[in-house]
Formats: structure tokens, C-alpha cells, sequence
């Protein structure tokens, strides 16, 4: 057996123990940041999508452009949506 003079040994592993936990602490916070991120990321995506649905409705319904330029208002709107996101990721 190793014999530990002073309490050096367990001051060794208990700085050891300290840093291995605010590691994990640090990636936990990481996975949560990131958790959050993909979320607002989906949110900003589904709301793009929803919007794009009820804009080319709207423009049916309405009967005011030809079923091209509602394709395209839909496309657009998505696309804004899209860049929403990478606004949030990036």
C-alpha cells in the first residue's frame, strides 16, 4: 500500500472530483443551450411552414393573384422562415 503523508493524496483527489464535476457541469449547460437553440430553430421553422399554408389559402380564397404567384408568396414566406432559423442557429 501507498502510504499518504499530509493529506496530500486526498486534497489531489478531491480537486480531481471538483473539476470532473464543473466539467459536467459545463457540458450540461451546453446540452441545454443547444436543447433550447434546436427548439426555437423548430418553433421559427413550424411557424414559417403554418404561415405558408395559410398565405397560399388566403390568396385562393381571395382569388386575387393566378395560382403561380400564390405558389410563389408561399415560397416565399417559407424561405424567410428559413432564414429565421439560421438567424437563431448561426
Amino acid at each position: 500500500m501507498v502510504e499518504v503523508r499530509n493529506g496530500v493524496g486526498r486534497r489531489t483527489g478531491a480537486m480531481l472530483a471538483v473539476t470532473a464535476g464543473l466539467l459536467a457541469l459545463s457540458d450540461a449547460s451546453l446540452a441545454t443551450n443547444q436543447s433550447r437553440q434546436r427548439q426555437e430553430c423548430r418553433n421559427a421553422n413550424q411557424a414559417a411552414k403554418h404561415e405558408g399554408r395559410t398565405a397560399i389559402v388566403d390568396c385562393g380564397a381571395a382569388n386575387q393573384k393566378s395560382n403561380s404567384q400564390c405558389r410563389h408568396d408561399k415560397r416565399d414566406t417559407k424561405q424567410e422562415g428559413r432564414q429565421q432559423k439560421r438567424d437563431i442557429k448561426y
